[in-house]
């Protein structure tokens, strides 16, 4: 594995080998042990998009793992790809750094880097994928269920990038990904056939929560309103209206279902406060998941 841009490019034993070593390097963090084996290498981190949870669980990652981070702001360098073309800007940075960590709207921007760097390139968000989020969930999924084959994941909401990532998650790992989405918002029909080529019967798409939660272990949603789709607020809360997480929609799924949420979540539209605040409720096990997850996703492309 050279760089990390989309699930879909990873095979299921590649996709294994990082989730035990998140696993093993979670316990031993947790342990108090280190592991410096990134003594002296450097990870820049190039934003388009803001973040909490991206930026601090890289950075952290990285010093957890002996390394430093440099943070990139699109001020920083006139904005990727609009000084100077991103094939210079990544063959201009691997004289310079590691690594390359990018979080940005075009997932070609990533592909490009990842084309011309000659150092490891690490997809952190784009409009298009979000594996590191995915196989975060995964970790999450596994640590709760203790097994991910048969697991019935429930996505309700917008067919967006982290739907996608799930859904090739879900094909690689022996999951099914139902997803429930307003007409005209459905995750696309490329990503579910390829899905359907990977693992037959891995993803459906339906246009009724409650059709997707029936006998769901987890049920997940995410923003309807990603970063650049802000002119779109009004009509989209019209449209998503009941696709809402809410205690009504969780007890269908039974008890023992767990909630998720990629965070930040605006309660009192995809979700409710009520729900994330519940025992079913383990969005923040998952965000802290990122941090393990990348942790020994630094490890395996950097060391």
């Amino acid at each position: 594995m050279k760089n990390f841009i989309s699930i879909n490019e990873c095979s299921a034993e590649e996709l294994r080998e990082l989730l035990d070593e998140s696993a093993e390097l979670k316990k031993l963090y947790k342990g108090g042990g280190r592991d410096v084996c990134l003594a002296g290498k450097v990870l820049a981190m190039l934003f388009e998009k803001p973040s909490l949870r991206t930026r601090i669980s890289f950075h952290v990652a990285m010093t957890d793992l002996g390394g430093s981070a440099i943070y990139v702001k699109p001020e920083d360098i006139g904005g990727i790809g609009k000084r100077e073309p991103v094939k210079d800007m990544a063959r201009v940075l691997s004289r310079y750094v590691d690594g390359i960590m990018a979080r940005t709207f075009e997932h070609s921007t990533v592909v490009e880097l990842a084309e011309f760097a000659t150092v490891p390139v690490i997809n952190a968000l784009t409009d298009w994928s979000h594996p590191c989020q995915a196989m975060a969930d995964v970790l999450t999924i596994k640590e709760h269920l203790g097994r991910l084959e048969g697991v019935k994941v429930a996505y309700v909401g917008d067919g967006n990038n982290v739907a996608r990532s799930l859904a090739f998650a879900c094909a690689k790992l022996g999951m099914k990904l139902v997803v429930a989405s307003p007409k005209g918002y459905e995750l696309d029909a490329e990503t579910i056939e390829t899905a359907e080529r990977i693992a037959a019967g891995s993803v459906e798409q339906v246009n009724e929560p409650k059709r997707a939660v029936s006998e769901a272990d987890i049920i997940y949603t995410d923003t309807w309103v990603s970063m650049g789709q802000e002119s779109e607020k009004k009509k989209r809360i019209k449209v998503f209206k009941g696709f809402q997480v809410d205690a009504k929609l969780v007890k269908l799924a039974g008890s023992s279902v767990k909630v998720m949420h990629c965070l930040p979540a605006y309660r009192g539209l995809e979700i409710s406060d009520e729900v994330v605040e519940s025992k079913n409720s383990v969005v923040f096990d998952q965000s802290e998941n990122r941090l393990h997850f990348q942790r020994a996703l630094l490890k395996k492309l950097m060391s």
